[in-house]
C-alpha cells in the first residue's frame, strides 16, 4: 500500500463566547484537515491547529510546511509511521501541529486498514473517559455561575479554572466555585504561566484552603528550576506542567528535575499520538502520570487526544473540551464518541469513527 495523494483544507471554527486565558482572548480560531490518500483506497484524516503563543505556529507557515511534508510522504507505506516521523523531523524542527495532522490522518487510515477503533490500536486500556471542562477568566460571579451551569446542568465533576492575570480576582474565583459547586467537585486550576515565583507560592498557600487539587504551568515554560523548588516545598496540591513540555526531551529533563507530579501532553505541542505515546511511557517509568489536552481543535484531534487517554494506563486525566465551546460542537464531524454527563465513550469504528465529507 501506498500513499498517493495528500490534500489540505482550512476550517475556521467559531466560539459561543471568548476563551479567555492568562496570554489571550479567543473568539475564533482556523485548523487545517489533512486527507491522507493511498491506492488500496484506504483514507486517514488529521488536524493542525497551530496556536502561535504555544506552538509558534501560524495557518499560513503550517501549510507551508504541510506541502513540504506532503513530498516526502507520497509514495510511502501510510503504516510506516515511525518512517513518517523520522522525515518530517528531517526536513523541519518543531512544528508539532503541522506534524500532528500527518500523524492523526496515518493512524486513522491504520485503524481503517486493522478493522479496529484509533483506542484499541494505540493500546486498549479502556473505552470510556471522564472529561473536565474549563470555566474561562471572568469577572469572579460569572466565572462561578459558569461553574455551577457545568456541574448541576451537564454534570461534569472535575472543573478547571483559568487563572493568571490578577491573583486578588483568581482566589475570589476560586472561593465563590467552591461555595456554588460544594465540596465534592474537583477543582483544578491552569495559571498558564500568569505568575512568578512569589505569587505561586502564595497562591499554593491560600488555594489549598479550598481543596484545589491541582495546579498548573504556575511559571514560565522555561523555569524548571522554578517549578522543581515549588513542588519541594510540599503544599499538598498537585503540580502540572503543559506549556513546558513539548518534546521527549523535555519530558525527560521534567522528570528528572522532579520538577512536576503530572505533565500535560498536547498533541499540538508533541507532534501527534506517536510523540505523545512517548512522553507518556517517560513519564510513566519515572513514575509520574500524564493529562491529554487540547488547543482550540475539532472534532478529529479531540477523538484521537481522548483516545490516546483511552489507550493508555498511565494517562489518568483528560482535558479535552474546547468543542463543547463552538456554536457547532460537532464541527460539522459526527461520531467518534459519545457522552453522557463527563462521561465520554469512544466508538467502536474502525480508526477516529467519524463521518467527515472532505
Amino acid at each position: 500500500m501506498k500513499i498517493t495523494d495528500v490534500k489540505m483544507e482550512k476550517f475556521s471554527i467559531e466560539l459561543s463566547e471568548p476563551f479567555n486565558v492568562a496570554f489571550a482572548q479567543i473568539t475564533h480560531t482556523v485548523s487545517i484537515i489533512v486527507k491522507i490518500e493511498t491506492d488500496e483506497g484506504y483514507v486517514g484524516y488529521g488536524e493542525a491547529a497551530p496556536f502561535a503563543p504555544v506552538t509558534g505556529e501560524t495557518v499560513d507557515g503550517c501549510l507551508e510546511i504541510l506541502s513540504l511534508f506532503r513530498q516526502g510522504l507520497i509514495g510511502m507505506n501510510p503504516l510506516d509511521i515511525e518512517k513518517a516521523h523520522a522525515m518530517m523531523d528531517g526536513l523541519a524542527h518543531g512544528n508539532g501541529s503541522a506534524k500532528c495532522a500527518v500523524d492523526i490522518a496515518l493512524y486513522d487510515l491504520k485503524g481503517k486498514v486493522m478493522g479496529q477503533p484509533l483506542y484499541r490500536v494505540l493500546g486498549g486500556y479502556d473505552n470510556v473517559v471522564q472529561n473536565d471542562i474549563t470555566v474561562v477568566i471572568n469577572p469572579p460571579e460569572k466565572m462561578a455561575e459558569q461553574a455551577v451551569h457545568f456541574v448541576k446542568d451537564l454534570g461534569y465533576h472535575i472543573l478547571k479554572i483559568k487563572t493568571g492575570i490578577c491573583p486578588e480576582e483568581d482566589l475570589r474565583a476560586i472561593s465563590l466555585i467552591r461555595e456554588a459547586v460544594g465540596p465534592d467537585i474537583r477543582l483544578r486550576v491552569d495559571a498558564n504561566q500568569g505568575y512568578n515565583y512569589s505569587q505561586a507560592i502564595a497562591m499554593l498557600t491560600e488555594m489549598k484552603k479550598y481543596g484545589v487539587e491541582a495546579i498548573e504551568q504556575c511559571l514560565p515554560d522555561w523555569d524548571l528550576d522554578g517549578a522543581a523548588r515549588l513542588r519541594r516545598q510540599g503544599s499538598g496540591i498537585q503540580l502540572m506542567l503543559d506549556e513546558s513540555v513539548h518534546t521527549i526531551r523535555d519530558a525527560a529533563k521534567i522528570c528528572k528535575a522532579e520538577a512536576a507530579d503530572i505533565m500535560n501532553l498536547k498533541l499540538m505541542k508533541c507532534g501527534g499520538l506517536y510523540r505523545g505515546a512517548q512522553i507518556n511511557a517517560i513519564g510513566e517509568s519515572f513514575g509520574v502520570p500524564c493529562m491529554v489536552g487540547c488547543m482550540i481543535e475539532t472534532k478529529i484531534s479531540i477523538t484521537a487526544g481522548l483516545s490516546l487517554v483511552a489507550a493508555k494506563k498511565n494517562i489518568t486525566e483528560a482535558d479535552c473540551d474546547t468543542f463543547l465551546f463552538y456554536k457547532d460542537g460537532d464541527t460539522g464531524m459526527p461520531g467518534g464518541f459519545e457522552i453522557e454527563g463527563d462521561q465520554f465513550r469512544l466508538l467502536d469504528k474502525p480508526g477516529l469513527g467519524l463521518d467527515i465529507s472532505f
